[in-house]
């Protein structure tokens, strides 16, 4: 080969390479989005059992389309405190299983092209074409607001990149059979070292196990030169370098999330120093004829899959070793446990690679927001009738909290928002994204409340008995819309959310009669001045929770119906609705102010 034939060659290699890794990155783009935020939601229910935790581990691996993401994941729950380290090992442990699937997958490219149609038409280098027009189709017709079609044509799309990568590798390096120069620099590749250190820095550079092994692959399909000897040692030396998007990701993290990192690079460093010692000790002894044999690309899936599975064998009996490990490497250093504070790392950013997993993960943080915001309203309605200067500070602090909530949230989505999701984590993030700012108002509310608590308290100002009887009546109401909105938000019950108006609408009746009630009370002397003003900003508070309260119950309606105009809905809902109606009366019924003034 002259130099032109070099040059072109490495052209093609590398261009070979990018179709690959945008190719897989489309692909496994395209198979998270259909699964959603199951994965966040398997990761952290069922990693008690450590036959779960494995077969979870291989299953998401299988998904992502890369250990090394899943790893990433992994951490940032571990910085949030979503995920205790111990829960992670067994997981980490599948993940090396699951990533061998690719390694199968691209065996395809040896079928023989020379035989029968039916047996042709098994190489990717056809039937990705057919993938490729098929997935096309998918993505540009209309879903009417379903991207499941959408989801599924990327996938197929992206395998068929992924597969023209392929091809073009294996174009490039076909005439290297031929080069002299390129056989004396294989013949290097005797040295086991060598061959570990050239799989773990390649591996490393493209962070990709996948497409280091496709490479490997291609090489040993195509020019025929490499044999078992050669490619065992640069199979381990792939399985280390993988670590490496890992261990970037745990910069910047807690030292438990760091621990992450470590066991997962522990995991492959301990396999292949035991392993390839084993394997090197044994030749030595026995002479393995099959060192000498000429590998192809099932006998690089095959050693693969042996090894991780054999690595797996050996190290899951150990899996709190691996732990200790990391702990020894990582240890605490005496200090508290370093449990993260929640509303401050709950949305780590290294969520955002994979978007289904932070959509559920923001979901999850705006349900403690509401929870969060309840509590603080019902503890600043408290301090009415029982000042207690801890509660009133408290107050503060929760309100402090939740504007934290609201921006990591809310900055959280706006990021998720350029990415492409699939219809039900849009739909979930839309809901998020209008709740939280009724959240954030909720606490300013409270605030509210508790400064004319504390004005009460101060002033020693009394409300007339007839006030403070309508005012309990009110607060009950307060408090019922109050636990129901937020019960409505948790389970996303529709028929209960389509209720919430009508309590909504009798506490505007209530808030206005007890204001025509206090100016009467204030005609007859019976109420002053001062206590009227004070009255008239808890009625308008009050108010204005019940509104954001009705905000909530619409969001979770609307965005189930992927509807967005709020008054349009709210109209329909108020004038004619039997059903709103019906339960407008019994709420009426219920909070009925008594008589007289």
């Amino acid at each position: 080969m002259d130099v032109k034939d070099i040059v072109l060659a490495v052209i093609m290699v590398i261009g070979g390479l990018a179709f690959f890794l945008y190719g897989m990155s489309v692909m496994s783009s395209g198979l998270e989005k259909m699964a959603g935020g199951k994965m966040e939601q398997a990761l952290k229910k069922l990693t008690s059992s450590w036959w779960l935790s494995l077969l979870l581990g291989t299953g998401i691996t299988i998904v992502l389309q890369s250990s090394s993401s899943l790893t990433v994941m992994l951490v940032g729950l571990v910085n949030c405190g979503v995920m205790e380290v111990s829960q992670t090992v067994i997981v980490i442990i599948g993940a090396n299983i699951g990533k061998t699937f690719t390694t199968w997958l691209l065996c395809l490219m040896g079928v023989d092209t020379e035989g029968p149609l039916w047996l042709s038409l098994l190489n990717p280098e056809y039937f990705s074409l057919i993938f490729a027009l098929v997935g096309a189709v998918l993505m540009m017709s209309k879903s009417n607001g379903n991207t499941r079609k959408h989801d599924i044509g990327s996938i197929l799309v992206g395998f068929a990149v992924l597969m023209y990568g392929m091809v073009l590798m294996k174009d490039a390096v076909e005439p290297l059979k031929d080069s002299p120069e390129f056989q004396q620099l294989l013949m290097k590749f005797d040295n086991p070292i060598l061959g570990v250190l050239v799989g773990t820095v390649v591996t490393g550079i493209i962070q990709s196990s996948a497409a280091s092994i496709g490479i490997l692959q291609t090489l040993a399909e195509n020019t025929g030169t490499i044999t078992f000897g050669m490619a065992i040692p640069i199979i381990m030396g792939q399985n280390i370098g993988t670590c490496v998007t890992a261990l970037i990701s745990s910069f910047g993290v807690n030292r438990n999330a760091k621990k992450v990192a470590v066991i997962h690079i522990a995991f492959n460093v301990i396999g292949t120093v035991f392993f390839l010692t084993v394997y090197e000790i044994l030749d030595m002894i026995f002479g393995f004829a099959f060192s000498d044999w000429i590998i192809n690309s099932v006998g690089i899936a095959i050693v693969h899959t042996v090894f991780n599975v054999l690595t797996t064998i050996l190290l899951l009996p150990f899996s709190k070793g691996l732990e200790k490990i990391a702990n020894i490497i990582l240890p605490d250093k005496g200090e508290v446990h370093e449990k993260p504070k929640k509303q401050h790392t709950l949305l780590d950013r290294r969520l955002l690679t994979t978007p289904s997993v932070a959509v559920a993960e923001c979901a999850e943080a705006s349900l403690r927001m509401a929870e969060l915001a309840k509590e603080t309203v019902l503890m600043s309605i408290s301090l009415l009738t029982d000042f207690d200067e801890k509660k009133h500070e408290q107050v503060y602090e929760n309100e402090d909290k939740l504007d934290n909530f609201e921006d990591r949230i809310g900055s959280t989505l706006v990021q998720l928002s350029t990415q492409a999701l699939s219809a039900p984590d849009s739909q979930v993030s839309s809901r998020v994204l209008r709740a939280i700012g009724d959240f954030e108002r909720l606490g300013d509310h409270a605030i509210n409340i508790a400064q004319s608590a504390k004005e009460i308290h101060d002033e020693e100002l009394h409300f007339s008995d007839p006030a403070q009887e309508e005012m309990k009546i009110l607060t009950d109401a307060i408090t019922e819309i109050l636990n129901n909105t937020f019960e409505v938000y948790r389970t996303l019950n529709q028929s209960d959310a389509a209720n919430i108006e009508p309590l909504e609408q009798v506490i505007d009746y209530l808030t206005r009669d007890i204001k025509a009630n206090h100016v009467k009370r204030l005609q007859k002397g019976t109420c002053t001045i001062e206590t009227g003003f004070v009255l008239a900003d808890i009625l308008n508070d009050y108010e204005r929770v019940s509104d954001h309260c009705s905000n909530i119950a619409v969001s979770v309606i609307e965005t189930s119906h992927n509807m967005f105009e709020t008054h349009d809905y709210l109209n329909k809902v108020k004038f004619g609705n039997k059903n709103f109606n019906d339960n407008f009366e019994q709420f009426s019924e219920k909070y009925k102010l008594p008589a007289g003034v």
